[in-house]
């Protein structure tokens, strides 16, 4: 006989798990007692929404769900963003929330929150556990659930007295091995379509990548002398130096390569949904109107359809699809002065465009992007130095990147943290705004706990840049609710244990960027930015006077 919390534990073992995250509650005390003894690695966060963004980077970085323990009600709702990261990055997680004990259910007891009405358009499959024996049977469809077609969030919701409650039940099996279709006849129709194609473009994205993939796809588009472009914050799926990379279709990204995405005749979307941001905002590209010939390539069969009418669709995963195009033998087509222009707009893209003030960040992320190695994981949050980063910084290896393609404020510090504590000798660099840092601060607790030693350089213009261009372009000069004032970030940093420097000059951040390597610490390297300067397009007052200018 075993109680709930030993049942689930034992059978997340089983399926593999290796590390969770949680911010501990009394609804699920039975997990935690279990936990004890468990080989599986328990990261204690300061808040739910850190929790669940730091699974969902575990997620990224190894293929396998991210799993998070929260508490009932109020737990629940601060790990929300988390899983609204999961569902729009296709990131497989499993939300396990404590929930009141079933006696107690439909009086509003305390804490008490109807989970598959609240979270079940978040998630894939959202649930509760009603007997303590059929735990083995929830868990391992959760982790299915999570895996398989599109992958994505899962919510279980946890009777107290379920996991306090004993059975005498058997551990389901391991997950059972998949054999992979080769995709070989498929993939020589797929070419047979492309080679009709005057102006092919490949736009590879989505979830189901790893490095052999990368490096597949690189191969497939030197062997056929194709361009690609990578979708929103999936820039590390092809080596930037390679001749076919375009650049990325992001928000804020090259006019010349959606001109280009526009122009096309046929487009083979590999792996990626081609949302709002890679279709820039469904205008590069329009839904229901005509344009060039498409063949979708994604593992969920609901999605092809769902926004772009293909002519062509095939149900794969991406790797295995990208593994029998690699094999094919090259079709003889000259796409060469083709490939060359996109290439051509992407190398004017990444030339820096010089920006007002003293610290200038096209410098700053240029100089990382020549110094840090191919192994040193960068990851990043939303506002508008983010733009900088996709722009100026090459990324050069599978899994260098992580970042949520939902836009989510405060995502970098939490991954960050994931990635050092999964990676601990690969450097970790974390680019954030002074208002997205702020949203996950509390985090660096968490990283002096548990020896986590990311650099995270944070941009301070004391605004919520985003927001307040926008507001320049819409509304001009009239400004509400985006002025920050800001804490002292390297005395908070070293508050927290660790190691705090302020850069006011670009020609000093190499410097202190080497101090803070050395430290042994995690660390906070502060840029102080001019105001004028918003994003790697337009300052402030050229936003301004466009704003005027539509008056």
């Amino acid at each position: 006989m075993r109680h709930g919390g030993q049942i689930l534990v034992d059978q997340l073992v089983r399926l593999g798990a290796r590390r969770a995250f949680c911010v501990p509650g009394e609804s699920f005390l039975a997990v935690l007692d279990a936990l004890h003894d468990a080989p599986i690695s328990l990261v204690t966060a300061r808040q739910e929404g850190g929790a669940a963004m730091m699974a969902e980077a575990h997620a990224k970085l190894t293929g396998n769900p991210g799993l998070c323990f929260v508490t009932r009600g109020p737990g629940a709702a601060n790990a929300a963003a988390g899983l609204h990261v999961a569902r729009q990055d296709s990131t497989p997680m499993i939300l396990f929330v404590g929930q009141v004990p079933r006696g107690h259910k439909d009086r509003e007891a305390f804490q008490e929150v109807d989970y598959r009405a609240a979270f079940g358009g978040l998630c894939k499959w959202s649930a509760e556990v009603t007997d303590t024996a059929r735990l083995p049977e929830y868990v391992a469809r959760a982790w299915h659930v999570a895996t398989a077609g599109r992958p994505g969030p899962v919510l279980l919701a946890l009777p107290e007295d379920v996991l306090s409650g004993t059975a005498d039940v058997t551990d389901l099996a391991h997950p059972p091995i998949e054999l992979a279709p080769t995709f070989e006849s498929t993939a020589q129709d797929a070419l047979g379509w492309l080679a009709g194609a005057e102006r092919p473009l490949i736009v590879a994205g989505g979830p189901h990548w790893s490095e052999e993939a990368a490096a597949d796809l690189g191969r497939f588009a030197t062997a056929q002398g194709l361009p690609v472009a990578l979708s929103f914050r999936r820039q590390d799926y092809l080596d930037n130096r390679h001749p076919g990379y375009a650049g990325d279709l992001s928000v804020g990204g090259n006019p010349k390569l959606f001109a280009r995405l526009a122009e096309a005749d046929r487009v083979l979307l590999l792996g990626t949904r081609l949302g709002e941001n890679a279709s820039k905002s469904y205008t590069a590209l329009e839904p229901g109107r005509p344009g060039p010939s498409i063949l979708h390539v994604h593992a969920g069969p609901e999605e092809t359809g769902l926004v772009w009418r293909p002519d062509m669709s095939v149900t794969a995963d991406a790797i295995s699809f990208i593994r029998a195009l690699a094999r094919q033998a090259p079709l003889g087509r000259d796409w060469s002065g083709w490939t060359s222009a996109l290439r051509a707009d992407y190398e004017a893209w990444v030339s820096p465009r010089q920006t007002p003030g003293a610290v200038k960040m096209e410098e700053v992320v240029s100089w990382l992007s020549e110094n840090l190695g191919e192994e040193a994981i960068v990851t990043n949050g939303a506002g508008n130095y983010a733009a900088f980063l996709h722009r100026y910084f090459r990324y050069r290896r599978f899994r260098s990147q992580l970042a949520p393609t939902s836009g989510s404020m405060g995502y970098g510090l939490p991954a960050a943290i994931t990635a050092s504590l999964e990676y601990p000798d690969r450097p970790v660099v974390c680019m954030a705004g002074d208002g997205c840092l702020q949203m996950t601060v509390n985090e660096l607790s968490t990283a002096a706990q548990y020896g986590a030693t990311p650099i995270v350089v944070v941009a301070n213009n004391g605004r919520y840049g985003t927001i307040r261009a926008h507001q320049e372009r819409t509304y001009p000069s009239r400004v509400a609710g985006t002025d920050l004032v800001n804490p002292d970030f390297p005395a908070l940093a070293r508050a927290y244990g660790g190691h705090g420097e302020r850069v006011e000059r670009t020609e000093d951040f190499p410097a202190a960027f080497s101090r803070a390597g050395a430290s042994g610490t995690f660390a906070i390297i502060e840029l102080m930015l001019d105001p004028e300067a918003l994003s790697p397009g337009q300052t402030l007052s050229e936003a301004r006077a466009a704003g005027e200018a539509r008056r």
